[in-house]
């Protein structure tokens, strides 16, 4: 286990092995430029990390606990590892023996494994009042998930927020997970245009024909449009109901940050009708895999259907670029109707894609009654922020 460069660790991931591992946007070098107030380490291991033999790497962010020289350790949606090696401990030992030197007092991973998936077919006949996803029989759940959610308790790590399937009615996991338990995906790997296509609802179709029909135009905006897209935010989060707190400079360090790693990572896309901007979506691609991240919308001309355009277009530049799989990011638990989330997930649902359960967040202090006395202290402090 050793610090290395992000020339190094992007090396990696481009490799074969580094791709096959699916490395998520938060586990890039650049995301460390995004996050403000947080120190970063980019780590690796393998026969040689130095000279770039490789097996894993991780980027770590370390926020320090107000009044003392101690950190806390979070590596989102990370590391990237393999975590189908029997032998967990042979990396995961070593990498809480560094974050210990560092001064870490305690350490947040994210597995990559998902949980379960719940198909959009499967989902749709079973909305009800009061129902939640972990109500419905799963369509698959992943025996390498299961596998090692058992093996991080048998060493002490706990799930951010418990084992449940979620009682938030938000986009994010609730009960402590920082990042959405539950996420959106639609499948691409072996699929044509004309399979997405047909994958979609009927409403999805007609809403993406009445967009042409309008004269919607979909294009690819730059970084002189990111004040208009944090305008179209700041209705689109009025008008729903959440916040995600975010500025228009954390965007543009972002929209910079990703795109000097890698031209086109990040992505906005706009709808256009009538000379307006009436929605505009983030894109961001990493390997063999995209993401939405973020969408906004305005209040008026809904009618017009923006929002249905500018998916299908980048669900199909995503196919275009080779993308084994469009990740929508997050979706509520609730399956019910009544519940004002569930109109996210049912936007999703029309994709014809599949809810995934991923094995979320999990946590431990890093031994020593030291450390977790300030690991009780630092999360009533979250909690009071």
């Amino acid at each position: 286990m050793r610090p290395i460069t992000a020339q190094t660790y992007r090396a990696f991931l481009a490799s074969p092995h580094g791709e096959v591992l699916g490395a998520g946007f938060l586990q890039c070098p650049s995301w460390a430029e995004v996050k403000e107030g947080w120190r970063a380490q980019l780590l690796g291991w393998g026969p040689d990390p130095e000279a770039g033999e490789l097996i894993g790497v991780a980027l770590v962010l370390l926020r320090q606990f107000p009044g003392t020289r101690k950190y806390f350790a979070y590596l989102p949606e990370g590391p990237v590892a393999d975590w189908s090696d029997p032998d967990l401990d042979a990396w995961l030992t070593p990498l809480l023996e560094h974050l210990r030197r560092t001064g870490a007092f305690a350490v947040r991973i994210g597995p990559s494994p998902a949980h379960r998936r719940w198909s959009a077919a499967r989902l749709k006949p079973l909305t009800g009042l009061g129902r939640r996803l972990g109500d419905v029989l799963a369509s698959e759940v992943d025996p390498l998930g299961t596998a090692v959610a058992e093996r991080l308790r048998a060493r002490g790590w706990r799930r951010c927020g418990g084992d449940a399937t979620g009682t938030d009615g938000g986009t994010g996991a609730g009960g402590g997970d920082a990042q959405p338990r539950h996420v959106f995906q639609v499948p691409l790997v072996g699929r044509t245009t004309e399979d997405l296509w047909s994958g979609l609802s009927q409403e999805w179709r007609r809403n993406v024909r009445r967009a042409r029909k309008e004269g919607v135009e979909v294009v690819v905006g730059s970084a002189a449009d990111l004040p208009e897209f944090c305008r179209l935010l700041a209705l689109t989060e009025r008008r729903d109901g959440f916040r995600l707190g975010r500025s228009l400079a954390y965007y543009e360090r972002q929209y910079a940050a990703l795109n000097a790693e890698e031209a086109g990572r990040m992505k906005l896309y706009l709808a256009r009708h009538q000379g307006e901007i009436l929605a505009a979506h983030t894109m961001i691609t990493v390997g063999r895999r995209a993401w939405y991240q973020t969408g906004a919308s305005a209040d008026h001309r809904r009618e017009v259907r923006p929002s249905n355009a500018l998916q299908w277009r980048m669900l199909l530049d995503a196919h275009a670029l080779g993308a084994d799989v469009y990740d929508m990011r997050g979706v509520p638990s609730t399956l019910d109707p009544e519940e004002r989330a569930y109109g996210l997930l049912r936007w999703k649902l029309g994709t014809g894609g599949q809810v995934v359960e991923t094995l979320g967040e999990w946590e431990r202090p890093l031994g020593g009654s030291a450390n977790h006395t300030l690991h009780r202290a630092f999360q009533a402090y979250l909690k009071r922020r």
